[in-house]
């Protein structure tokens, strides 16, 4: 009888080498992967087998290929598939996660975001603006909008003492969140997203407008997200 690892076809015991050594730690994101003429030689495959496993590679967004440059391992994605907070996230990714304050303040007059929250148009309303980091790359810039009557005290919680917004809430506040409602589009980075990002202007971001709602059903923080579009993923899965 035939070994299942005899059936697998060659150009996928090749991807599995190289994803087992990205896992390792042995390859990081922004390591050359071997080249194909390496990967023929190193496996006794063809170049055009060893081409079909770096592509399938690609695809899967495991690596990156440079025209003129080489193959390379790319930075992980984020998966947006359960409500997490940033450092849930990339903590879930093997990755530090940094946060850097932009802006903050409580304004007035934000009659589009108080609705969203089920406030009073002219509601006291806590705006902070904050870069994401990931191993010091810029990941995203967020701007997250909540109530300051009702949370007094949060905003000094998670830009002066750092907390996570989610762990000030549950901790601080008693409040735990459940679910989001999320509006997810494309646009294209002005001047400043692109100086805060480090991307060329006019470079496609995702964006995702998340309005987060406690265990009780509340609306509880609005969130306006941009993210360079190439380090996340949108996955859905079907549960039975």
């Amino acid at each position: 009888m035939m070994s299942r690892r005899s059936e697998e076809p060659a150009y996928k015991r090749i991807e599995g080498a190289i994803r087992r050594r990205i896992d390792a730690g042995q390859l990081k994101p922004g390591n050359m992967v071997p080249s194909e003429r390496e990967l023929a030689r190193l496996h006794q495959v063809s170049l055009m087998t060893a081409r079909h496993a770096l592509t399938e590679l690609a695809r899967d967004g495991i690596v990156e290929r440079r025209r003129g440059a080489g193959t390379f391992v790319a930075p992980p994605r984020v998966q947006f598939n359960k409500l997490l907070g940033y450092h849930e996230q990339m903590a879930s990714l093997g990755l530090t996660a940094q946060s850097r304050v932009v802006a903050s303040a409580v304004v007035r007059g934000e009659a589009e975001i108080a609705a969203r929250l089920g406030l009073a148009p002219a509601a006291r309303i806590v705006r902070l603006e904050r870069v994401r980091l990931a191993q010091d790359e810029p990941v995203a810039l967020e701007v997250a909008y909540w109530s300051e009557d009702e949370f007094p005290g949060l905003l000094r919680s998670t830009s002066v003492n750092g907390m996570s917004l989610f762990s000030a809430l549950e901790h601080d506040c008693g409040v735990t969140l459940a679910y989001a409602d999320e509006e997810i589009d494309a646009t294209d980075a002005d001047p400043r997203l692109a100086e805060l990002l480090r991307v060329g202007r006019n470079t496609p971001l995702l964006r995702i407008r998340q309005l987060i709602f406690s265990t009780t059903g509340r609306a509880t923080v609005y969130v306006t997200g941009f993210y360079r579009s190439g380090r996340h993923t949108l996955r859905i899965r079907r549960f039975r």
